[in-house]
């Protein structure tokens, strides 16, 4: 609900990538010539709906399942559209995990996380 009142209107976000820059998980860049060096986010989205994100993305350290709370929500739904979830749970955790083995701070990782995770809701909540 917080993501879906921060945003408002998903139609104004062309791509994924404009809908990321608003909440902050782009990479800042400094870049001459040719060339290109990218640093940490930028932070210059929305606040609240950046922790949001990465608060969520702790979520996908965890192995997928489909408990009874989780069968139970998804009844009435769409089938198309708890197949796209599941996939997108399970890329995300897999996401999670590998990263987790490469980096030493887990907090790179949930970022990392978090800007997959808002390229998935920009899909989802942009489709026709």
């Amino acid at each position: 609900m917080t993501i879906a009142s921060e945003v408002g209107d998903w139609r104004r976000f062309p791509a994924a990538r404009t809908f990321m820059g608003f909440t902050g998980l782009v990479p800042s860049e400094y870049s001459t010539g040719q060339t290109v060096r990218r640093g940490h986010i930028t932070k210059a989205g929305n606040a609240h709906l950046r922790t949001q994100l990465i608060e969520s993305a702790w979520a996908y350290q965890h192995s997928p399942r489909l408990g009874v709370t989780i069968r139970r929500r998804q009844a009435g739904c769409d089938p198309a559209t708890v197949a796209r979830s599941w996939t997108a749970q399970q890329r995300l955790c897999t996401r999670f995990r590998r990263l987790s083995s490469r980096k030493t701070s887990s907090n790179i990782v949930a970022v990392a996380v978090a800007r997959e995770l808002a390229g998935f809701l920009w899909a989802e909540m942009s489709a026709p």
